[in-house]
């Protein structure tokens, strides 16, 4: 009997090792940042957090809603709560009256309508990388920042997969450059995938030679693609984080004249999505470059770039 329990206490240690291997390590931060705010409201009110109750978690979906936030916010911090439960060995019924209701009834007293950030076109792209190129500082560090912008843009990239670039994931070849991809956001499996970025015609925007230019002076060889820099201009070991990416973004963008305050270190991502459906890529290739499973984002680009191709007031004259 007691061989028993204890096989089934080293089974349920497991199980939580799988859960936590399930998910991308900056998607685990972002759930213990989310859930370390509902920790706060219930230490402030007197609940206990973990376990909490249905109850609990309505009345703080509640507070955030008087806080102005937004339903995306709402709904990602239940699920937060709920997986951060689950990591911990606990359960919680995400899906209780309480809470649904709830967050049905602030949707139709609030609305969900959101403005999300403004995606980085190519006429931005381009002020973007001639306002590095303008830029007093060590070539080196320009041709890093470029090649992050140009790559970030013309892959389709999340920022954790911009840094998470290795020498070993790139393949140059007469066509263009390879980038295998060994995770990603909605590749949990670690099955990962292959990029392809071809030769542009416009060799200052073309984030190939952007990079071989990079690489040939960096002297990289293995390791890490985009790396911090040390004192002075030499770069170190140390991989660049996916803040530091949101943080070039917002500071190229302020040089380039472009407020940063309606943009987002996504914007690079959502600009290619959004600039490839504005030029008639179909669906289905945009999501093969952006590795999104499902359409309904990708759909949301192209409803985006078409709000002016296909306006119906453009068949009305007005003479």
């Amino acid at each position: 009997m007691n061989d028993i329990i204890t096989d089934i206490k080293v089974l349920q240690e497991e199980t939580l090792i799988n859960l936590k291997s399930s998910k991308a390590s900056n998607t685990v931060r972002a759930y213990k940042s989310d859930f370390s705010d509902f920790g706060v409201f219930c230490a402030q009110n007197g609940f206990k957090s973990l376990p909490s109750e249905p109850k609990v978690v309505s009345l703080y979906l509640t507070h955030l809603s008087t806080k102005d936030a937004k339903m995306s916010t709402l709904k990602r911090r239940l699920v937060s709560i709920g997986v951060i439960h689950k990591l911990k060995g606990h359960y919680l019924d995400t899906k209780h009256p309480a809470i649904i209701e709830n967050i049905m009834g602030i949707k139709r007293r609030k609305g969900s309508f959101q403005k999300a950030k403004k995606p980085i076109l190519i006429n931005s792209l381009k002020k973007i990388i001639n306002v590095i190129d303008q830029q007093k500082k060590e070539e080196i560090k320009k041709l890093r920042d470029r090649s992050i912008i140009l790559i970030g843009f013309s892959g389709g990239f999340r920022r954790n997969e911009i840094v998470s670039l290795d020498y070993d994931d790139l393949d140059f070849v007469p066509e263009g450059l390879k980038l295998s991809i060994r995770r990603s956001k909605t590749d949990q499996f670690g099955e990962g995938f292959t990029k392809a970025l071809p030769y542009f015609d416009s060799s200052q925007y073309c984030p190939v030679v952007s990079l071989k230019k990079l690489l040939d002076l960096s002297k990289i060889r293995s390791g890490p693609v985009f790396r911090r820099f040390s004192k002075g201009s030499k770069l170190s070991e140390n991989r660049l984080t996916d803040q530091t990416v949101a943080l070039l973004i917002k500071e190229y963008l302020n040089l380039a004249g472009i407020d940063s305050q309606n943009f987002s270190g996504h914007s690079l991502r959502s600009g290619f999505a959004t600039s490839a459906a504005e030029s008639g890529v179909e669906e289905r290739n945009i999501m093969a470059m952006t590795g999104h499973k499902s359409t309904e984002m990708v759909r949301r680009y192209i409803k985006e770039a078409n709000l002016f191709k296909n306006n119906a007031l453009n068949k009305i004259k007005i003479y």
